[in-house]
This record gives C-alpha cells, structure tokens and sequence, in this order.
C-alpha cells in the first residue's frame, strides 16, 4: 500500500502494467515474484509460441512436406534428424548468449527463426530445406536458453518451477494454436504459405520483445560475470541428462510418424490431421498448466517420474491399438500429454545443474534432447515406413 514499487508504471486508469500486459500468466504469480517477471512473462510466453509452432509444424505434416519436395517419407526424415544435430551446438550458443544482454539473446533469436522459416519455405530441394531447419532450431535454442537464463536471474530456484511452468505452456500453444493455424492454411493453400504465416507472426514479436524487454540490471550483468567461472556438472547430472534424451527420444518417435499412420492406414487429410494436432495441443496445454499447479508442490523430481509412469503405458496402448482409430488416438494424446508434464517439470532442475550458470545446465539438456530428437527422427521413420506404426509406438 502506497510504496514506490506499487505506484510504478501506473497508468491513468489505475491498473499497474502487471494487470494491463500480462492479463492471464501475470495474474498466476502472486507479488511475491518480481514486477518485471509479472509484466513480460505473457509477451516472452506468445513469443515463444510462435517460434515453435514454426519449429513443430514440420513433423506432423512430413507427408506433405516429402511430396512438395518430390522425396520420399523416409528421406526426409533423415534430413529432419539431420536438423536435430543443430542442437548439439546449443552449449556455444549458451556461451554467445550469455555475453549478451538477455534481451538481445532473445530478439536476435526470435528474428534468425523468422527468417528461416521464410527460407524453408523458400526451400526448392531437400538441401535447402534442411539447412534452413539446421538455423532454425538453432535460433529458437538462443531464444529458449535466454528465455531460462531471463527467469533464473530473476526467480530463485524454489518458486522458479512455477514460472518456467507457466513459460512452458508455449511448446502447447504453439501445437494447438500455431501449427493448426499453419495447417489449415496448408490444407487451404500449400505448406510454404504456412511457413509464411508463421514466419511473419515470429518476427513481429522479435520487434515486439525487443522494444518492450527492459535491458539487464548492473547487478543481474554482475551475477552473469561470476557464473563464467563456475566449475563442472556434477555427476548425478549426467543421469539426469541421459533421462532427458530418453524422454525426447520418446516423444520424437510418435510426433514423425503420427501424420503419416493417420494418413495412410485411416485416410486423412492435412485437415484432418491438423485437428487431431489441435487435439494433441490441447492435451499439452493442460498437461503444462497441471506442472504449474503441481511441481513446485509436489517436487520436481517426483512430479518428472510420475510424468513418465503415465507415459510408457499409453505409448503401449497405441502400440497395441495402433490399427484401430479410437483407441490409437487415445493412446497417443495421453502418451504425448504425460512427456509434456513430465519435461516441464524436469528443466526447473537442468537450470540448477551447474551452480551458477543456468544458461550452461538448460543447453546441456537442449544438447541431448535434440540428440535423442535426432536419433528418432531416423529411427522411427524407417521402422514406420518398414513395420507400420507399433515398432515407432
């Protein structure tokens, strides 16, 4: 009541930016958590959407993706697990970034994914296209890193679940809303005009994020100094990171080979598809804002492995019922909805892995998450286009 902090930014209405900028995920976190966090959480969240529905909207729609460039399933896929490898690189973009100020990390990623995403949907050969998802992936990895490493600054480790949670409904959102948007403009048009749509979207908030992001504090630039000479992960962190690139694998192995098996064994069309992938989006974004309510409370460990308990029988129950519609679908929607809880709840604790350097111990985890994307995008589609859907399953 009546403190400094309270009357900043007041508009004339009375309404503090908190209420005014961040009208749903501001309100989730109490004022306990910083003004600044409150006020930008919802813009960097849409921002994050938006870059990943340019990121996701690939998989499920490789079917068409492989005609347009006159290859077949399998090739393609190769070329996307060769897209994967880009995140090995995610250690030397860490390090890139955190000589920036965060809100440079951030703009700057968000822009290089904009243009990518024009390339590959300029993309006239396999090549191209795969280059041009190599600087994507690694761009929105920019942006992801600096996303963390903006809220580990700013929210220590107990209450930091909560907000990363919330953040992480973006990988949902950008499935539920972006990719289906990008998919019924496909089905409308063709694939590289849903590129476009996705492309434009991502760098009108790179300026956004940019004009709106306050620039880092003398004390936070500090902090970020000192992390620089911080020393190894511990052991128990290479387990942690191994579970990562299970989980990963995991999901991969489903999101490359959903499209097709809709496709082929039930007739869909990319219609059709984008509204089971609205579907899928939904499951995620209530699968995130459950980690929200839940992992700080219930710990981050214990919330990861219930994540994961949930997840391997529904695989199992697609697997089996991968030739009937109802309960493949099932199986699938609850399979991909448990990975989400379960990898929301497991980055808060990647941030934590290397005392100090947040940006270090996410890019860690982005390394081998991408390597197991990678190792699945090849595997899966070759046991698919081989053995059908249950081998992936």
């Amino acid at each position: 009541m009546g403190k400094a902090s309270d009357r900043i930014g007041r508009t004339p209405s009375g309404l503090a930016p908190a209420a005014r900028v961040a009208p749903v995920l501001g309100r989730a976190l109490d004022e306990s958590y910083p003004l600044e966090v409150r006020q930008r959480v919802t813009l960097l969240t849409v921002a994050r959407a938006c870059a990943n529905a340019c990121f996701r909207f690939a998989p499920p729609f490789l079917a068409t993706i492989a005609a347009g460039q006159h290859v077949t399933l399998d090739r393609i896929g190769m070329a996307l697990g060769i897209t994967e490898l880009a995140g090995l690189f995610s250690p030397i973009t860490a390090r890139v970034g955190d000589r920036m100020q965060r809100r440079t990390a951030l703009s700057l990623g968000l822009a290089i994914v904009g243009l990518a995403t024009i390339s590959a949907a300029s993309s006239t050969n396999l090549v191209w296209f795969t280059l041009s998802i190599m600087v994507m992936a690694q761009s929105k990895a920019m942006f992801d890193l600096g996303l963390g490493a903006w809220i580990s600054d700013r929210v220590n480790f107990e209450r930091r679940g909560r907000v990363m949670a919330l953040t992480e409904t973006a990988w949902a959102v950008g499935l539920l809303l972006g990719v289906t948007a990008m998919g019924l403009v496909t089905a409308a048009s063709n694939w590289r005009v849903g590129y476009v749509l996705g492309a434009v979207s991502v760098l009108g908030l790179a300026a956004a994020v940019r004009a709106l992001l306050p620039v880092d504090t003398a004390a936070i630039a500090h902090a970020r100094q000192s992390a620089a000479r911080t020393g190894r992960m511990p052991r128990d962190g290479w387990v942690l990171i191994g579970g990562v690139f299970c989980l990963m694998f995991a999901t991969q192995c489903l999101f490359v080979t959903f499209g097709s098996w809709l496709k082929d064994h039930f007739g869909f069309t990319d219609t059709g598809v984008s509204i089971v992938v609205f579907g899928l989006g939904f499951g995620e974004l209530l699968a995130s804002l459950a980690s929200a309510r839940f992992v700080d409370h219930w710990g981050k460990e214990r919330s990861t492995i219930i994540g994961v308990g949930v997840m391997v029988p529904s695989a199992l129950v697609l697997a089996v019922g991968h030739g009937h519609l109802l309960p493949g679908l099932v199986g699938l929607v609850l399979a991909i909805g448990a990975f989400e809880f379960a990898v929301v709840c497991v980055f808060p604790i990647t941030t934590e892995m290397i005392a100090g350097a947040p940006a270090r111990g996410i890019a860690l985890a982005f390394t081998f998450g991408t390597l197991g994307r990678a190792t699945a995008s090849f595997t899966a589609t070759r046991l698919y286009t081989r053995h059908g859907m249950m081998w992936p399953a």
